[in-house]
């Protein structure tokens, strides 16, 4: 590169850490972060973060090395997040859901030289670690002195000294995310500082995300929806950062009173929880303006009454999977009764197609496989060429959702292709059956999986979670399905649950409870 071209370069350059900083120097009084005991103003946000960034470079790591985080959402976990990008160092951040050989097999993929862990996550992080990994060093993320000599201290990172910032090409490799793993061993997702800024502009338009935004983040930080649906966009502007790790109903509606939040993040299993609690309807929510939701499509009973009990907020449904960094299309506060059910239409920057085995666009109403186009989307799977090569078939990305799309170009997802059930030669939607059961006003929560039968192949279960003080039989549940929809769509089974197993980013986890399902004796 000649020294002109050079130049340019360090001219045009930005990071993600770059967005930090420049926020920082137009806002540097106002408050970034706020959690328990915990206030930043931009400007101590962005200071803290570049000394941190100082200290993995005297930990001796280098522009491209591998930094694992296993923690719950904090300040530091945010602040370890923009250190990293500032110096070209690669985020790896671990699902605090896995157990210890999980963990390492992650460690040992990715090739991460530093594991940062918490206090409650230091034991099983150190056992994983231990296992045939490359890790080198532990951080402990808190503002206190580590447990033991050989355990850097977040606070000994924090007292390296300032310097110039680094360019960092936005093309370098920002972060490996590594897949939930409910359908096979995870896979390592590589997403770019271009990739990921060009999806926080399309989250910033999409979702109407502004600098007035007091944003309470909840789902795991360790999730690419709260990290960087949410957390990157607001940042970029200049929103007001609440954080914490504590998803229950009681502890959220404090959070929404005692901050005035004005945005708010979740799955449908999260919204469905505040619905649910008695504490709801006493709950001075008037701030809350903007509600989002994703991981799954809300039921359309559950759509309604958040509609009915929530006059003042609006509603964004976004689709999307960690490929996409993770944004893919987006259903609008103006469509979400008018196209109730749907996951609304390719957002900025994003070109969707429902396609065929052969590639070709289906017609309307038709189902087919989702693909897209973006400068969103992974570089690519980490060691794996020839997964990546599969997914990028034909050019796009093709994301393994079924779905079909309506006259006006709104996309319905029908579901993942391994949750359809094939039962008697024919396919079911578990999403269709779902949707018709919740219509039952005693169901607070259910999920609907294919159950390997003799005669059947695959027979539709249901597994239903009832609403407290309500009852509900079995027999209720088919007699409701089956006087609605066709024979072979309705359950054979119905089972009840005190709750269904989920994620800790609140997906829930069909594959165990097609597991616990197939294990029991037939009836």
């Amino acid at each position: 590169m000649s020294i002109a071209a050079s130049l340019v370069h360090s001219a045009r350059s930005q990071s993600v850490a770059d967005l930090l900083r420049r926020t920082a120097l137009r806002v540097p009084d106002k408050i970034a972060m706020r959690a328990a005991g915990t206030a930043w103003s931009y400007r101590e946000f962005d200071s803290l973060s570049a000394r941190v960034s100082r200290g993995f470079a005297d930990l001796g790591l280098e522009h491209g090395d591998r930094v694992a985080v296993m923690a719950r959402n904090s300040p530091i976990f945010a602040c370890i997040r923009y250190a990293l990008a500032a110096r070209g160092l690669v985020l790896v951040p671990v699902n605090s859901m896995l157990g210890a050989k999980e963990i390492a097999f992650i460690l040992h993929d990715s090739g991460a030289r530093v594991l940062c862990v918490d206090r409650e996550f230091a034991g099983v992080g150190q056992q994983a670690a231990a296992g045939g990994t490359e890790v080198e060093s532990l951080v402990w993320m808190h503002d206190e002195d580590a447990p033991s000599r050989d355990v850097k201290s977040f606070r000994e990172l924090a007292s390296a000294a300032l310097e110039p910032p680094a360019i960092v090409d936005a093309r370098s490799l920002l972060q490996i995310l590594y897949t939930s793993g409910t359908e096979s061993s995870p896979k390592g997702v590589m997403l770019s500082h271009e990739a990921v800024i060009s999806q926080y502009v399309s989250c910033l338009v999409e979702g109407e995300i502004s600098a007035g935004d007091v944003v309470l983040h909840a789902m795991p930080l360790f999730h690419c929806a709260q990290l960087d649906v949410f957390l990157g966009p607001s940042i970029y502007v200049g929103g007001e950062n609440v954080i914490t790790c504590d998803t229950r109903p009681e502890s959220l509606l404090h959070l929404f009173e005692a901050h005035r939040v004005t945005s708010f993040f979740a799955p449908p299993t999260i919204w469905i929880s505040l619905l649910r609690s008695p504490l709801f309807d006493r709950a001075d929510l008037s701030s809350l303006r903007k509600g989002y939701y994703g991981a799954a499509i809300m039921p359309v009973a559950v759509l309604e009454e958040m509609r009915a009990r929530l006059p003042h907020t609006r509603l964004w449904n976004f689709y999307g999977q960690t490929e996409m960094a993770p944004l893919a299309t987006v259903l609008k506060p103006e469509d979400q009764l008018r196209k109730a059910g749907s996951a609304g239409r390719a957002a900025l920057n994003v070109e969707t197609r429902i396609v065929d085995e052969q590639g070709l666009d289906v017609r309307v109403g038709e189902i087919g496989e989702i693909v897209h186009r973006s400068p969103h989307l992974l570089s690519g799977y980490f060691n794996n060429e020839e997964l990546t090569s599969a997914a990028f078939a034909g050019g796009w990305f093709h994301s393994g959702d079924l779905a079909r799309i309506d006259s006006e170009g709104y996309i319905y997802i029908v579901d993942r292709k391994k949750d359809v059930v094939k039962t008697g030669g024919e396919n079911v939607s578990s999403r269709e059956v779902e949707e018709m059961i919740y219509r039952l006003p005693e169901v607070a929560e259910v999920a609907v999986v294919g159950v390997a039968d003799p005669v059947w192949i695959e027979a539709v279960t249901a597994i239903v979670v009832i609403k407290a003080g309500a009852a509900l039989t079995e027999h209720a549940v088919i007699t409701h399905c089956r006087s609605s929809m066709a024979g072979f769509k309705t359950p054979k089974r119905v089972l009840f649950m005190d709750s269904l197993p989920k994620s800790a980013s609140g997906k829930l986890l069909k594959r165990e409870l097609r597991d616990w399902l197939n294990g029991l004796a037939p009836r």
